[in-house]
């Protein structure tokens, strides 16, 4: 009932912003030169933020090893739960783990240089350490609906080659979002075409059903609009510096319209990845922090550093563009500042390191240019600042939906892939939202703008409203239910 309700009010919301997505006030606005400079710093990296690509990798990911990882490529291959031809693969078997000790050389990764080759390195070790290590887990949890404890020695053969790509590439030494599960784990069907839904299939996945096929490729699906979002942002900093009010509010319009667009692609979640099988794949995707199955996390072998490791899992939280639109519009510095929130910055460090260099150059620039102090200073620019707190709401309120329908309504674990404790983490963020739309609608002088305008900002702060009462029961009934003692998985 609740997701119901939610995709009506999502239904509403975007009837109101087609209807004045055409609107005067965009077309007032001139090109200005621009005064801010972005530049990627790690040149060489398959992540390269621009206008073109926006967080998709700067070329389509490479589908298949060469010859010299020839082991790798077959292991992967024979790796999922399904495989193509209609038969069951390793893993479903419980197999992997021996195969992968009986066949997987120790490859020598130390001198390769080639970046669209590290990158599907590091995409394909990612994916066989969760597997080596969550092997355990799938087949407990598919015999008892309990998951009992994964592998906690990583194998030196992968953790040696592993950790020496990531090294190179700047990343964690565990799977990530966008290096690993979704963002460079894509293929398109025409080359011509770009990486739409229709256009996609997985190079690589744990259980190739259809519906892990729909869940990782509408996240490709959205962030495929990524790029209006890194060229609006950059446009608003360049504006507000140059203190031209129509170009402003030309950028943070076409800001809200790709978001509008990023919201209508995640929408379609529901019809490409049914919410009950989910948990038939999900069990690969966790993490060694805050997971009871690596009480004491996992060790390296053949590592000089022979602590164990404490790595999130694979999430929708190391996404880019949420992060981005909280920056570029001051809301991560007015997030409250306790346990919850800090977990959302060590999420943030599990992205590209170009990923991370922009996200950190578009916080520093809107603080310093002061992007809301100018949104407020004008009832229409304040108007439209709103629209884009609204969808915002909208794809974290979806977040949340999500995951009350794939995971809280069929599952008793206390926390998600990344380690976050599962019933108050996303509510912390969704909190944050709803409190600057309250702040930001209250301050606006409706007199100045027109009665469409009037109208929506009347219903984004009604809608606002409302959802702050409907979530804050919601998560006290799944507190007092099953999920009483979330506070410990805070770290």
């Amino acid at each position: 009932m609740f997701a119901i309700k939610a995709r009506s009010s999502f239904r509403a919301a975007t009837g109101f912003s087609k209807m004045f997505s055409t609107s005067n006030i965009t077309r007032q606005a001139n090109p200005i030169a621009s005064s801010i400079k972005w530049e990627n710093p790690y040149k060489q990296s398959e992540f390269f933020v621009a206008k073109e690509n926006g967080f998709l990798p700067r070329q389509d990911p490479l589908i298949e090893l060469p010859k010299q990882f020839s082991e790798l490529e077959s292991l992967m291959q024979e790796m999922p739960l399904n495989l193509p031809n209609g038969q069951k693969g390793l893993l479903y078997h419980g197999k992997l783990g021996e195969e992968v000790v009986r066949r997987l050389p120790l490859y020598d990764v130390a001198n390769i240089e080639d970046h669209r080759l590290l990158a599907a390195l590091f995409r394909d070790y990612t994916y066989l350490a969760s597997a080596y290590l969550l092997e355990p887990c799938d087949i407990n949890h598919r015999a008892s609906g309990s998951y009992g404890l994964g592998r906690q020695t990583l194998i030196k053969n992968i953790a040696v080659p592993l950790e020496i790509v990531a090294k190179k590439i700047g990343a964690k030494p565990f799977m990530e979002y966008a290096l690993s599960y979704s963002l460079y784990n894509y293929k398109r069907l025409d080359t011509s075409k770009p990486p739409e839904f229709s256009n996609v299939e997985l190079i690589r996945g744990f259980s190739k059903c259809i519906d892990e096929h729909g869940f990782i490729l509408v996240h490709v699906d959205m962030v495929k609009h990524s790029g209006k979002l890194v060229g609006a942002s950059l446009d608003a900093l360049d504006a507000v510096k140059a203190n031209d009010r129509p170009a402003f509010n030309k950028a943070i319009q076409e800001y809200f319209e790709s978001l509008l667009i990023i919201n209508t692609a995640m929408e379609t979640m529901w019809k490409r990845s049914d919410p009950t099988k989910y948990l038939s794949f999900r069990t690969f995707i966790m993490g060694t922090k805050n997971q009871p199955m690596f009480p004491k996390g996992v060790i390296y072998e053949g590592s000089a550093d022979t602590s164990p490791r404490f790595y999130r899992g694979e999430s929708g939280a190391n996404d880019s563009m949420i992060p981005l639109s909280d920056n570029l519009f001051e809301l991560t510095d007015g997030m409250p500042s306790n346990p919850l929130t800090q977990v959302l910055r060590d999420f943030r460090t599990y992205r590209p390191v170009n990923h991370h260099a922009f996200l950190d150059y578009v916080e520093n620039e809107a603080r310093r240019v002061g992007v809301l102090k100018y949104a407020a200073q004008d009832s229409v620019s304040a108007a439209i600042l709103l629209r884009n707190l609204d969808q915002i709401r909208d794809f974290r309120h979806r977040h949340w939906t999500f995951t009350v329908e794939y995971i809280i309504k069929n599952s008793d674990h206390p926390t998600a892939t990344g380690g976050s404790p599962i019933v108050t983490w996303l509510p912390n963020q969704l909190r944050s939202v709803l409190a600057a739309i309250e702040t930001i609608s209250t301050a606006i002088d409706t007199t100045k703008l027109d009665l469409e305008m009037q109208d929506i900002v009347h219903n984004i702060r009604r809608r606002a409203v409302a959802q702050v009462r409907a979530l804050e029961r919601q998560v006290n009934e799944f507190q007092e239910d099953r999920f009483k003692d979330q506070s410990k998985y805070e770290g």
